[in-house]
């Protein structure tokens, strides 16, 4: 077991900069804070967490609220989260709101007592009662926009702009868009960016939804597709798209030739899938991270409106193919075809 001073010889730093990394990690820079941590975990030493309790008044440990813990997108980004706070000395504690906005704010309520500082991550309630936990608790927003509050913003609207011209490159003229919850900031700036880069390119563009983020919304929307005219598919996210592509195959449609699909995330079964579905994968676990980070500066200056910003990238893989010139319906006669005729730009 290493001792405070093996630390700072390994780090190359004095043992006051050594202990002022654990006891007030706001007051050291981040680069050096960094070096000291990982140091301690080269020498197996461990800072006594009572001493840095009383020292900083901390109780070293942050809340994580996120809507739905069983949905493919949140389980890595807890992990980072996690293993990222325990870098930096703290415990985590979680709780699942189930896409209950009005929960949040009691879930936060309950955590405040005994946490230090709280990570929302994609929240669901209004803006007011985000600005009332703000309140409650030094917090740190991922994937939501609240107005002087610090967050991790994902920017999905380059992905889902890419997406959009991905399609249009293939041929498709008519694009529906399958939104998420009615009260997730990420779907209506992912509706935004998909509606405005069709308007953009002179495509065709329709909306089905809400829905929530599950395989069984994707199988009730997969119906809604094949009745209209669309011949490509932008899901709010992967859970959605993979319901879209399980119910085409049963309903003799083969996504990437009769129907285009695309999903948000890159959640490990979008490669799984059959076909392999396309994506804009979003980077959930970086976000993490960053949020880690910024919420322990919140917490040691007490104040900070910084906001970070991460990019997406598109994937393309097998479920997104040329626009077939015919598609053959899926509700009453299948003998009558109906052509998708393109929308002049």
């Amino acid at each position: 077991m290493g001792t405070l001073s093996d630390v700072a010889k390994e780090a190359g730093v004095s043992i006051s900069t050594a202990s002022r990394a654990f006891a007030s990690p706001g007051l050291v820079n981040a680069q050096t804070r960094d070096r000291v941590q990982q140091a301690a975990a080269r020498v197996g030493y461990t800072p006594p967490r009572v001493a840095r309790s009383l020292q900083a008044g901390w109780t070293s440990k942050f809340g994580l609220i996120v809507p739905d813990i069983a949905n493919p997108f949140f389980p890595p980004v807890i992990k980072t989260i996690q293993a990222r706070a325990r870098q930096r000395g703290h415990a985590v504690v979680l709780a699942d709101s189930d896409e209950h906005p009005a929960d949040e704010i009691e879930l936060a309520a309950m955590m405040a007592k005994e946490v230090d500082g709280l990570l929302m991550v994609s929240p669901r309630g209004p803006k007011d009662q985000l600005e009332e936990i703000r309140r409650i608790v030094p917090t740190v927003f991922v994937n939501r926009h609240v107005p002087q509050a610090p967050a991790v913003l994902i920017d999905t609207a380059e992905g889902m702009q890419h997406a959009v011209q991905l399609l249009h490159a293939l041929g498709h003229r008519h694009i529906a868009y399958l939104a998420g919850p009615r009260t997730s900031w990420a779907n209506t700036q992912r509706r935004e960016a998909v509606e405005g880069e069709c308007g953009r390119l002179g495509v065709e563009f329709a909306q089905f939804g809400p829905f929530e983020p599950n395989l069984q919304s994707g199988i009730g929307a997969a119906d809604m597709v094949a009745g209209s005219t669309a011949t490509g598919v932008i899901a709010y996210d992967d859970m959605i798209a993979l319901g879209v592509l399980t119910r085409l195959a049963e309903r003799g449609l083969q996504p990437g030739r009769d129907i285009s699909v695309i999903g948000v995330d890159d959640s490990p079964m979008a490669a799984l899938a059959h076909p392999a579905l396309t994506t804009v994968r979003v980077p959930g676990a970086q976000a993490g991270t960053a949020a880690v980070d910024l919420l322990c500066d919140v917490v040691a200056r007490s104040a900070s409106t910084q906001v970070i910003r991460l990019d997406t990238t598109l994937v393309v893989r097998g479920s997104t193919g040329p626009a077939p010139a015919h598609v053959s319906p899926t509700t009453g006669d299948r003998g009558q075809e109906r052509r998708v005729k393109p929308v002049s730009r």
